[in-house]
């Protein structure tokens, strides 16, 4: 459905069915260079299990207008603004990568209207080398080029889809290729600026998941112990053989552990 946030028309994906008033909210979060069709598999999971369903394109991603946001804060005060466009007043809030942190941001800052918190390959901080840094800044190839190798695991160069008939590497780099100019650049350095998390993850109360990938590459586990060790109610979830690119490699442990929030 198309929405106007911010005075942009925006897009948010529902899993394809109408809300109900009363109803639970789970909304999502893509990562950098993305948008709402990651979410596709999740979105009509749990639509189908009678929650409203939210997961946005971001300003200047997908099918959104309006100008890009330069930092995690800018984006999550947006998808409050989102929430209140849709009529939604909490949410169970589920991000991945990028989208982890604006997640998360918005619980922390937020939390009346979260009612419970779920990172999908995270890390905090969420360093940026300086060689995808600069490539993505000069919107070379290159730098979706790594980004794609770095996000999968050693056995999903390999293949075997849990999804039949998606070739995982390909998806990703199709997707990439889509995102405008300086996109990628915006959403690096907003992961790498963002220095407040640590502290603000002591302000978060509601029930949080942290999923994570045992082979990922981008946000190594060893970055994801602090934080999970510094917000009071948090588990986490450890998927073997999976790499950054969480929910494409193991969409089915990604919705069983998404499930455990409901």
């Amino acid at each position: 459905m198309y929405l106007e946030v911010d005075n942009n028309k925006t897009y948010i994906a529902t899993g394809s069915k109408e809300h109900v008033d009363g109803n639970p909210t789970m909304s999502f979060v893509h990562g950098t260079g993305m948008d709402h069709t990651v979410w596709t598999l999740a979105s009509r999971h749990f639509a189908r299990y009678g929650l409203n369903i939210l997961a946005v394109d971001l300003p200047a991603h997908g099918r959104s207008g309006g100008e890009l946001k330069p930092t995690i804060e800018d984006m999550a005060d947006w998808v409050v603004q989102a929430l209140d466009a849709a009529g939604q007043e909490s949410t169970i809030m589920v991000g991945h990568s990028m989208g982890s942190l604006v997640a998360f941001d918005v619980a922390a800052r937020y939390p009346d209207r979260v009612t419970s918190l779920a990172m999908v390959g995270t890390s905090m901080p969420m360093p940026v080398g300086d060689l995808l840094l600069d490539n993505a800044e000069k919107d070379n190839h290159l730098a979706k080029e790594m980004i794609n190798y770095w996000s999968h695991s050693t056995s999903a160069h390999l293949g075997g889809s849990q999804v039949p008939g998606i070739w995982m590497l390909g998806k990703l780099i199709r997707l990439l290729e889509r995102s405008g100019p300086g996109v990628i650049y915006n959403d690096l350095l907003a992961c790498e600026k963002y220095t407040e998390g640590i502290e603000r993850s002591k302000n978060i109360q509601m029930p949080t998941l942290l999923i994570l990938g045992e082979d990922d590459f981008m946000t190594p586990i060893k970055d994801a112990k602090a934080l999970a060790e510094t917000i009071p109610n948090s588990r986490t979830i450890l998927i073997p053989n999976c790499g950054h690119a969480i929910v494409s490699e193991a969409p089915n442990d990604m919705l069983d552990a998404l499930a455990t929030l409901i």
